[in-house]
């Protein structure tokens, strides 16, 4: 126990310190599942946060492994895909110990992963479920405001896109984006050929993220 207690100690100072930093980083994940989707999404949110909400965030995201120490490093971790994903034991508690001590994973369906993402966050929270966010959500109302909650950007299957989020005493330490893909609205315009107005509402939500991690 008292082992236990040094490395919480240890990691919520991490976490302290990394949180006066504006960094980000992609969550690398086992399973099989496409961790490194679209790879010009995240770089292109930075450089529109850099020049419109007034961060410093370095051009490169970095990318770091769940079960790694290095995640404590990162006030905001990023994942996306496609497929499956399995969190080992080890690598389910990591993450658990990142997000309650301070951290802010936002989780972007590229349309795909719902079902083994949802599966994989049991055993890094047994206890805890995601719950949808209203629409009157401060994370929708930050420099920009979605009065109607989650913008859709691609369609797939003609559902409503969704805000999930596990919360820890009313903090919002994990937010989960689904039927909406982001994350393919980030990417460059020659990817998706989304119109200005689409790609645009992508990017101020995602502003909107990270100005919300950042200050939470």
């Amino acid at each position: 126990m008292k082992r236990l207690t040094h490395y919480l100690a240890f990691f919520t100072l991490l976490i302290t310190v990394s949180l006066s930093a504006q960094e980000i980083a992609i969550l690398k994940y086992k399973g099989g599942g496409d961790w490194y989707a679209n790879p010009t999404a995240l770089p292109n949110l930075i450089v529109f946060c850099n020049e419109n909400i007034g961060t410093a965030l370095p051009p490169k995201p970095e990318t770091v492994e769940v079960g790694s120490s290095t995640i404590f490093q990162y006030p905001f971790i990023h994942m996306t895909g496609h497929g499956n994903v399995v969190f080992s034991d080890e690598e389910a508690e990591n993450l658990r110990t990142y997000l309650l001590s301070g951290g802010f994973l936002h989780i972007d369906d590229n349309y795909g992963m719902a079902p083994y993402l949802k599966k994989a966050l049991e055993k890094v929270f047994p206890d805890k479920t995601l719950e949808e966010l209203p629409s009157d959500h401060p994370i929708f109302k930050q420099v920009y405001s979605f009065p109607d909650g989650l913008p859709k950007i691609h369609e797939h299957d003609g559902k409503r896109p969704q805000a999930l989020g596990i919360f820890d005493e009313n903090r919002l330490i994990l937010l989960f984006t689904i039927e909406s893909d982001l994350g393919d609205g980030w990417e460059d315009p020659s990817v998706h050929n989304d119109p200005d107005e689409i790609r645009t509402k992508a990017l101020q939500m995602g502003a909107n993220i990270i100005q919300y991690a950042f200050t939470k």
